[in-house]
């Protein structure tokens, strides 16, 4: 994955990502909850090999145990074929936010640092911008 010079306004403008208007909701929350954050959009090669664009929200290294320190993203959000993922790579100690947050958010799916869902209708709001300030007071995991 790389940022992108593209404009991420731009990127939910065209539609075909966001023809039911979930990413900008989503977006807008978030942007909102992190005011003083940065926005780009990532495209690249994403894990299992699939092409992706995220907006990534907050610029952070990323440690690695083996090998060099990666620039990332806090949190990312991304359009997959049947439903919108959140990665959140923030941790208050050693867990992800993903894990306190994601059961309070509403209908998700959560993994180590994901959080799954249909579309906007399927998260409290609320609890998603709770998670976002969260998320800009902590470090990324390590």
């Amino acid at each position: 994955m790389e940022r992108t010079a593209e404009s991420v306004d731009e990127f939910l403008a065209q539609g075909d990502s966001d023809a039911d208007g979930t990413l900008t909701a989503i977006d807008a929350v978030i942007v909102a909850a992190l005011p003083d954050g940065t926005r780009t959009l990532w495209r690249g090669i994403f894990w299992g090999g699939s092409e992706q664009a995220i907006i990534g929200y907050g610029d952070i290294t990323q440690p690695r145990p083996r090998g060099a320190d990666v620039e990332w993203f806090l949190i990312g959000l991304a359009r997959q074929k049947d439903y919108v993922s959140l990665y959140v790579n923030a941790a208050d100690g050693r867990q992800y936010l993903s894990k306190e947050y994601g059961p309070r958010l509403g209908k998700t799916k959560v993994g180590a640092a994901s959080i799954s869902f249909k579309s906007v209708e399927d998260v409290d709001l609320e609890i998603l911008a709770e998670m976002a300030r969260h998320a800009g007071r902590v470090q990324a995991y390590s």
